[in-house]
């Protein structure tokens, strides 16, 4: 009867421990899940999830506000993952906010990251779909290390082949390397470029100095660099002589052709030039002109005093003096 006794009070106080034991499993499986407190449903769309499974955690700024609570896909790539999270830090959660998938550490469990964004928005409400991006995941960091690898085995190659080219001197650069010949004539080059810089550098200085020097308001220089108008007027005075050096030009040689005409003995002028008969006849000509213009003046002289013609020319006298009086007077007004 007492070996009962004490089997009955064992078997109580094992049934109390393990029934406390199950209770606080349960009350911390459900704290963790948020089963007991007021929560929201919030909502994320991803091509990818990278092995997300309900149930994983979910982080506001790196604080466990939730879990996943299920993962559906709607599409051929969308694939929608529901989210509970606390009521209290859902106030928190904005809008704008953006849901990305990582790791729990390096080989720790899929989380979900929310990430607050920016900006003057409204809070989340239960049922509300926030934007998303997935990040790179292991197997694309892998495959773009492949390519990169592969890209950095070709380009090893081809350096390798170069660098022996460049060695044995074939190509320009392995001429430059191996031809000491080339490369002094190179090097005198240089120093001859050098030179030429120097002496081209010194010349604007000299340049700049001269161009200090000039005032612009007051010299010729400075009129000609600042004024446009002079400018012009010089640039028209330069067309006017180039016009008439061309004119002098033609005139010149039409002066040259008269004088080898003349020379050849062409023309009239020529004729007069050496003909010596024909000027003798034309100097008698002229005094014979002249003398018959004496004896006409001595017929008219005499034409005047004749009683005949003396009233018509009286009469050419009177007119004659009416129209200087005319004139005087018209001077005088």
């Amino acid at each position: 009867m007492q070996q009962s006794t004490s089997q009955k009070i064992r078997l109580g106080v094992f049934v109390i421990l393990g029934t406390a034991l199950l209770v606080s499993a349960l009350y911390f499986i459900g704290n963790r899940q948020n089963l007991f407190g007021k929560n929201i449903k919030l909502n994320a769309q991803f091509t990818n999830v990278n092995g997300l499974q309900p149930g994983n955690n979910v982080r506001y700024s790196g604080i466990n506000v939730g879990t996943v609570s299920g993962i559906e896909m709607v599409g051929e790539s969308e694939i929608i993952v529901e989210m509970i999270i606390e009521e209290k830090i859902g106030a928190r959660i904005k809008k704008n906010a953006v849901a990305t998938i990582g790791s729990d550490g390096l080989v720790g469990s899929m989380i979900v990251n929310i990430l607050p964004q920016e900006g003057d928005f409204l809070p989340v409400v239960s049922g509300d779909t926030i934007s998303s991006y997935s990040k790179i995941g292991a197997d694309d960091i892998l495959t773009t290390l492949n390519v990169t690898n592969e890209n950095a085995a070709l380009l090893t190659s081809d350096l390798l082949r170069i660098t022996t080219k460049v060695i044995e001197g074939e190509g320009t650069l392995g001429m430059l390397i191996n031809d000491s010949v080339m490369a002094q004539d190179l090097k005198h080059s240089i120093f001859q470029l050098k030179r030429t810089s120097i002496g081209a550098s010194a010349a604007i200085k000299e340049l700049n100095r001269i161009i200090s020097t000039v005032n612009f308001n007051e010299s010729a220089a400075g009129v000609l660099l600042s004024d446009s108008v002079s400018g012009q007027k010089i640039k028209t005075i330069i067309d006017n002589l180039e016009a008439s050096g061309e004119h002098i030009n033609t005139v010149t040689g039409n002066l040259d052709e008269y004088l080898k005409e003349l020379k050849t003995g062409k023309g009239a002028l020529n004729y007069l030039a050496s003909d010596t008969t024909f000027v003798k006849n034309l100097d008698t000509t002229m005094i014979n002109i002249k003398e018959s213009t004496y004896r006409l003046n001595e017929n008219m002289e005499a034409l005047k005093h004749n009683f005949l013609f003396r009233g018509y020319f009286r009469k050419l006298e009177r007119e004659q003096k009416k129209r200087e009086k005319d004139s005087i007077k018209n001077l005088r007004k």
